[in-house]
């Protein structure tokens, strides 16, 4: 089975993309529910933006924006999954239905996130990461970059093992974007199969990031959304003949029809859309 699809739901006024287009809970609702009917198998919301530079939001009001999308989602059907740096909010998302949480941070950003995804019951995503996104790109300083994501990521592992989160429960992530410059993205997607067998789980997410862009165009500000998701889509692709679990991404159609086609060429004629589900 190939990758599945995981679609953003950013209910933010200042993600990198889509910032304010869903920040109300109707729109973001009705956002979801969109991607879902596009093949998305997980809608990953979240209500505080990790764009480079961004400044971070009270628990309070990042709570205000998700758990009524999350509730309504899970109310038609959908599988959710909450995409936070704070603990409380976590918890929150769970009773609210949430069934994944997803730190970018891998639990480093609030030292009770392992707990409390341990009492949860939900699975987790430890994100690789070396600091805030206000100030991501000053520890971005790799001698092997990949050799040290694995070990970074084990080290989050250990953690989570140590909260009480069984191995069934963690997945990895990469953390594309996250304190990594251009080409230490290029080398970690490179280096993917190495992550791959560390044996979790492992969630990529490449889209529409800057060090696609700057790919694309002498001037990253000329790579259009458009062009972004394709080479979000190849990405993806990619991955997934790595080995990946899932794909993050914002234009779900495109990814979904990048997968089926690759199924295609590779002879698999029973494929059919992923379902989120170990």
């Amino acid at each position: 089975m190939t990758a599945l699809v995981m679609g953003v739901v950013n209910v933010t006024p200042d993600s990198f993309s889509d910032g304010g287009r869903f920040l109300d809970a109707e729109s973001a609702v009705a956002h979801g529910l969109r991607l879902r009917s596009e093949g998305a198998a997980i809608l990953d919301v979240g209500g505080e933006s990790t764009r480079p530079g961004a400044e971070r939001v009270t628990p309070e009001v990042e709570q205000e924006r998700v758990l009524p999308v999350i509730a309504e989602l899970t109310r038609q059907g959908a599988v959710v999954s909450i995409d936070t740096l704070n603990a409380s909010t976590a918890a929150a998302a769970v009773a609210a239905g949430a069934r994944l949480v997803n730190d970018v941070s891998g639990g480093l950003a609030d030292p009770d996130m392992l707990a409390a995804v341990a009492a949860s019951g939900a699975d987790v995503v430890l994100g690789h990461w070396r600091g805030p996104s206000s100030d991501m790109y000053a520890r971005a300083r790799y001698d092997d970059v990949v050799g040290e994501v694995v070990a970074e990521l084990g080290a989050r592992m250990d953690a989570a093992t140590h909260a009480g989160i069984p191995p069934a429960r963690v997945l990895v992530d990469p953390g594309i974007g996250f304190g990594k410059r251009g080409e230490q993205n290029w080398a970690t997607l490179r280096g993917l199969s190495r992550i791959v067998a560390m044996g979790p789980r492992v969630l990529v997410g490449t889209s529409r990031k800057r060090f696609l862009a700057e790919s694309l165009a002498d001037d990253p500000g000329d790579a259009s959304i458009e062009r972004r998701d394709l080479a979000t889509a190849v990405t993806s692709v990619l991955a997934a003949q790595v080995g990946v679990w899932g794909v993050r991404v914002h234009d779900v159609a495109a990814t979904r029809d990048a997968l089926l086609i690759a199924e295609r060429w590779k002879g698999d004629h029973r494929w059919t859309s992923p379902i989120a589900s170990r």
